[in-house]
């Protein structure tokens, strides 16, 4: 703001002046550049030594000895793969079931209003499953027919810009990340501790990348271990991924099981 006086006789005109600089936008992008800088300076160079969906510093169970279950299912982002499960999701709001909701990039462009509506639910969480649902590697390996990242500087973008996208619209930031296809090196895995997420995988194999068939599902769900991270899909309606859970809950509940968020629990 500049503040000019000017006289003519004994009057005074106070001239104020705003000059408005966008500074949290243009401080936030320069931020963003300097931390991408220091991400590929500091990892570039590495050759990765794991490969795989359990290495050292990936999460797989809650922290507790309690009988608690923690559901969390993948939005993905295949061209062939960006559908919604709704029966799920109806499923689960009508349960009382919590659950922690991995999406990615894609699969929020091509859902908007559903990623909306279920960022807006008190039962989920929402968290980071890559911007293009890359496996996550620094030399651009493949898993299941997917080419993934191929550089410092793509994982970087893969995790972060996915990240930033959800807190636009949400007004949070994710605090997990799963890699797309649950498939990582450890420099993916450092990458993301360096800008504060931790990776998050699974014990238990819910649907098996909706390949099972929900007598399949359901016997996954009734035989989880207390503190498992059950992994399962909510992108397929063909599946038979909601039949499964929706047999499976009620179950589980007799026999004393809770559903929680991530969130509620540390993770080891």
């Amino acid at each position: 703001m500049i503040l000019t006086v000017m006289g003519r006789g004994n009057s005074f005109i106070l001239i104020l002046i705003f000059t408005l600089f966008p500074m949290g936008i243009n401080g936030g992008q320069s931020q963003e550049i300097q931390t991408k800088e220091r991400i590929i300076s500091t990892f570039t160079g590495r050759a990765p030594r794991e490969w795989g969906e359990v290495l050292e510093g990936v999460k797989t169970r809650l922290n507790t000895d309690q009988k608690v279950l923690a559901l969390t299912f993948d939005a993905c982002g295949g061209s062939k793969k960006l559908g919604y499960e709704a029966k799920l999701i109806q499923v689960l709001e009508s349960e009382e079931t919590p659950a922690t909701l991995f999406v990615s990039g894609r699969w929020i462009d091509a859902n908007p209003e559903i990623f909306k509506k279920l960022s807006n639910s008190l039962l989920f969480e929402i968290e980071n499953h890559g911007l293009n649902h890359k496996p996550c590697s620094a030399i651009g390996r493949s898993v299941y027919g997917l080419e993934g990242t191929k550089r410092v500087g793509e994982i970087y973008d893969e995790i972060e810009l996915n990240a930033l996208k959800i807190l636009n619209l949400t007004g949070r930031k994710p605090k997990y990340f799963r890699p797309g296809t649950a498939y990582c090196d450890e420099i993916c895995v450092e990458i993301a501790h360096s800008l504060g997420y931790e990776v998050v995988n699974f014990n238990v194999r819910g649907d098996a990348g909706i390949t099972h068939p929900k007598k399949q599902v359901k016997k996954a769900l009734l035989n989880a271990p207390p503190a498992s991270i059950i992994l399962m899909h909510m992108n397929h309606p063909e599946s038979e991924t909601a039949e499964g859970v929706i047999e499976a809950i009620p179950e589980l509940k007799k026999r004393g099981f809770r559903f929680v968020k991530l969130s509620e629990y540390g993770l080891r």
